[in-house]
């Protein structure tokens, strides 16, 4: 903004006072809601139990209902959830939940007040999940039924072509439920061919005609989707837009880079949008954990009998160690020791690494049979009760294939935003083995990021379940 004269001022000079979120109406109904239903369901475990709700019964409920708000607040989890599929938010919700009793049943073992059996823990959480994806469905269906009689509407218009703009707005017109009603876009070139319009988004005019609406009264929220190339023309937009009413969004030009995560941050105030982070922050980084130290203690205590078989076979079949640790890329690039059965002759493990090809006269007759099923990598469990590794992650490399594709392959280090894995998306889609052209480890590297953009609890199990079918034999693992 700038004063009379031309002096450049910022709202923060003005006010002295940092951007801050605002609570609405339905966050409110959610959180009373949410209180409801954690309440509901303990009453229903006292009564399936034949038990009043005593003293350590309440300090259970308070326990998790401060977990949950306190989870609830470092997901963000209590904000608008227009445009956001049904499906999401009962993730995140049933997350949340899961994680919050997982803490409360362990502090109360822990402080010993109230011996509850296992059974008990089952049924509360069972109850109150159930509880959320009807109260929640509840508030989705009241909200549409609000907006479809034409209260907490809002006309929304786009100024600019950039696709992520076109695909906002889109998505605004194939849900009309969340009550933003699209009446088109707006640019001084009006492209004559746009492939990749909506055939329902409208043109509405240039930038001018735009401002004369606004003005009028005829939008109500208007979402800026221009090139970073403009910036002079969004400053002059947005300094004619101040002389209205309208809600003013603007839609960053951050699309353009090969972004790893796409949400926005404030830092002392500062408003910051992160291109390359990981998803492992806050709560995130505990679920992960906490579904590696399950799953692979579960895997491992299963899986004893054939490692001490296959332990056996290696130590008689060729002279050399049962384990080799080869030193790999972790989390951040920082090196850590990942462990195999041997499988080779040799244990290569320095500045030059010769990847394993079809006939490898290195590798052993028991090694052969143990890298085609995979099965050369079952120790890499303890890797991942030690922490070094995950279950599910892009898989590590060697040191010196890791220097060798950092040079040839953009975003390449990016993998190691997150612990390396056992199994990964790449793998079950096909990309694991040799990679002898470039192409091939550039179809790797494509697959774990997008694996690392869209990560989720459910999407490692899924990749878990996935890798039963496809991700042990492989006919390029050599």
């Amino acid at each position: 903004m700038y004063e009379p004269g031309g002096k450049k001022t910022t709202m923060h000079a003005v006010n002295g006072q940092r951007p801050r979120s605002n609570a609405s109406i339905i966050s409110m109904m959610q959180r009373f809601s949410d209180i409801f239903v954690m309440f509901v369901g303990l009453w229903l475990l006292s009564w399936i139990n034949g038990q009043p709700l005593t003293l350590p019964w309440w300090l259970l409920f308070l326990t998790g209902l401060v977990l949950f708000q306190m989870i609830g607040g470092m997901t963000d989890f209590y904000r608008s959830w227009r445009g956001v599929s049904f499906a999401t938010e009962l993730q995140v919700i049933v997350q949340n939940w899961s994680l919050s009793m997982l803490i409360a049943a362990g502090l109360m073992a822990f402080v010993q007040l109230l011996s509850i059996p296992f059974n008990s823990y089952v049924i509360w959480w069972g109850t109150v999940a159930i509880g959320f994806i009807i109260s929640r469905a509840l508030i989705r269906w009241l909200a549409r039924l609000i907006r479809k009689l034409g209260y907490n509407t809002r006309n929304v218009a786009i100024v600019g072509t950039l696709p992520i703009g076109v695909s906002l707005a889109s998505s605004f017109i194939d849900a009309p439920w969340i009550g933003l009603n699209v009446v088109g876009f707006y640019a001084d070139d009006r492209p004559e061919h746009r492939d990749d319009a909506d055939p329902k988004l409208a043109y509405c005019g240039n930038v001018s005609q735009l401002v004369s609406d606004a003005r009028e009264g005829r939008l109500d929220k208007i979402y800026i989707a221009m090139a970073m190339a403009e910036e002079q023309t969004i400053r002059s937009l947005v300094a004619q837009l101040t002389d209205t009413t309208c809600s003013v969004m603007l839609i960053p030009d951050i699309f353009t880079f090969n972004i790893l995560q796409s949400r926005t941050e404030e830092v002392n105030g500062v408003p910051v949008v992160p291109l390359f982070e990981t998803p492992m922050n806050g709560v995130n980084r505990v679920l992960k954990r906490l579904e590696d130290i399950i799953v692979s203690s579960l895997i491992l205590l299963l899986i004893s009998p054939a490692l001490l078989t296959i332990a056996v076979l290696v130590k008689v079949s060729s002279p050399g160690p049962v384990i080799f640790r080869q030193v790999r890329y972790g989390m951040d690039g920082k090196p850590i020791r990942v462990w195999k059965f041997r499988s080779m002759k040799v244990m290569e493990n320095g500045a030059k690494v010769v990847q394993a090809t079809k006939g490898d006269a290195r590798i052993t007759p028991i090694g052969r049979i143990l890298r085609s099923t995979s099965l050369d990598e079952l120790p890499q469990f303890f890797n991942v009760l030690k922490g070094d590794m995950s279950i599910v992650g892009p898989r590590p490399h060697a040191v010196a294939h890791n220097e060798q594709y950092r040079a040839l392959i953009q975003g390449y280090m990016l993998r190691h935003k997150v612990k390396p894995g056992i199994t990964g998306w790449a793998q079950i889609n096909g990309w694991r083995g040799e990679t002898d052209t470039l192409e091939k480890m550039e179809k790797r590297v494509e697959y774990d990021l997008q694996y690392i953009r869209d990560w989720s609890i459910a999407f490692d199990l899924r990749i878990i379940f996935l890798t039963i079918f496809k991700g042990f034999i492989s006919k390029t693992a050599y």
